[in-house]
């Protein structure tokens, strides 16, 4: 279900304030949803990831409790360009066997990325599958040691498979970033491991123009904060050319990173050190070097999370992931569309009364957008794989040009000047929002939240 909203926050940082003043509201509103699916059977089953695939359909990874033949199995769903299903594969043993990570090879299979408990040499071991179009397996390999060992991300690359991952079977620390470089048959040619004495793992990697690597995640060995956003460089070797660290005294994840076309990368995940809440969506642009451009932080008073992270065609990004601060249910599915500056131009939200959650978003051939991720709303079970087509937006300048000044909010305060107590009016001057859109959150000079009404009454009186 969708939901959009406008937020007006107002900082009483001094006793003088304009006595009544309108607020234009100028967001862009997101595109319609042409159409949403959910797939799964009557236990947990949950999406990680999804690509359009040549025939302009869509493969969808993840895992299942309700099909297979262990407690959890590899999932994958192949659609046409509606959502209808093609077919659905299981892969794994008697134990746990997760997908995390799909792709379209350029033989038109597939190639898929997680760990299992049924096969290899340890508690868990990374498990990479590579498929024909149909889903027929052509050979699967593990990888790791007697501990446990994920992998979470997987990309071709010109001559074979880069992977990206955790270990606790290798490596300084309790788990180390782990990445697995592989020939066309998955064949080893070398592992390595980045990280210290402490936690570090890698959630997404890209081959970089050079010929190396580049991957990201987290570390709770280096950096500012209990735990950082951790960045590799590597050469084709997977030596190290450099690392970096962003964040601030808290905690800190990057779940992905994609390259961007002046060169440099976009990494999205969470902070718990910036912005609104217990943690917010974290949005880094870094130039080729890792340098830090800008960084931007989206979310409210709850936890929120960026889990995917891609560049548009006009340069902006789409964003994906979970919040609780917004929508209808304790966790919603989250997409944040901005500019290329990071600025927001809108924000939807998509589920219903419990918990879903997106975990990867893709803009489509047609100039919209897929989102994958998992719902507790909707479907047949538990959980169940949730799949939201996102129609094409229309021209974003020329929408912004025509809400500008057309919508205003207008707030009185009063009395003026005030000393324990301000009294607010509030008065909406647009039809096309209606006082369920507004959320009025009122902040003393130290950030500290005073009060919130959503929506607001029309008349409020605010101790101060």
């Amino acid at each position: 279900m969708r939901k959009r909203s406008v937020i007006v926050i107002i900082f009483l940082w001094a006793v003088t304030v304009f006595a009544l003043f309108p607020c234009g509201i100028a967001f862009a509103q997101a595109p319609d949803t042409l159409w949403t699916k959910t797939y799964g059977g009557i236990y947990d089953d949950i999406a990680y990831s999804v690509k359009q695939t040549s025939d302009g359909g869509y493969i969808v990874a993840g895992y299942s409790s309700s099909f297979g033949a262990g407690g959890y199995d590899v999932y994958l769903v192949k659609t046409n360009s509606g959502g209808d299903t093609l077919w659905i594969r299981t892969y794994g043993g008697i134990n746990d066997d997760r997908g995390y990570s799909v792709q379209q090879t350029a033989d038109g299979g597939y190639i898929v990325a997680g760990f299992t408990k049924s096969f290899g040499a340890g508690g868990s071991d990374v498990y990479l599958i590579k498929i024909d179009a149909n889903g027929d397996l052509l050979w699967a390999k593990t990888y790791g040691g007697g501990d446990h060992d994920v992998g979470y991300a997987v990309q071709q690359t010109t001559d074979g498979y880069i992977i990206a991952g955790r270990t606790n079977s290798f490596g300084a620390g309790s788990f180390d970033l782990y990445l697995i470089r592989t020939d066309t048959n998955g064949d080893t040619l070398w592992t390595k491991t980045y990280g210290g004495i402490s936690t570090d793992g890698g959630y997404s990697v890209q081959e970089t123009a050079d010929g190396g690597y580049i991957a990201v995640g987290y570390t709770f060995s280096y950096g500012s904060g209990l735990g950082d956003v951790y960045l590799i460089k590597t050469d084709e070797n997977g030596a190290i050319q450099w690392t970096k660290t962003y964040g601030g005294s808290r905690t800190e994840e990057g779940y992905s990173i994609e390259k961007t076309s002046d060169g440099g990368y976009i990494i999205t995940g969470y902070t718990g050190s910036f912005g609104a809440g217990g943690n917010d969506v974290y949005l880094i642009k870094i130039d080729s070097g890792g340098d830090t451009l800008w960084t931007r932080s989206y979310g409210g008073t709850e936890g929120d999370d960026g889990r995917s992270v891609q560049q548009t065609a006009d340069d902006g990004y789409i964003i994906t992931g979970r919040t609780s601060s917004f929508g209808q249910g304790s966790e919603d599915v989250y997409l944040i569309r901005t500019d290329e500056d990071g600025n927001t131009i809108w924000t939807e939200t998509f589920g219903g009364t419990a918990d879903d959650g997106g975990r990867f978003v893709q803009e489509t051939s047609d100039g919209g957008y897929i989102i994958t991720g998992y719902t507790e709303s909707f479907g047949a079970g538990y959980r169940d794989l949730y799949l939201i087509k996102i129609k094409p937006e229309p021209d974003i300048e020329e929408h912004q040009n025509q809400n500008t000044n057309t919508q205003a909010l207008f707030i009185e305060i009063f009395p003026n000047p005030f000393r324990d107590r301000v009294n607010i009016r509030c008065r909406m001057e647009d039809g096309r929002w209606n006082s369920e859109d507004i959320s009025l959150r009122i902040y003393d000079a130290t950030g500290r939240l005073v009060k919130e009404f959503i929506p607001p009454t029309a008349y409020s009186s605010v101790p101060t």
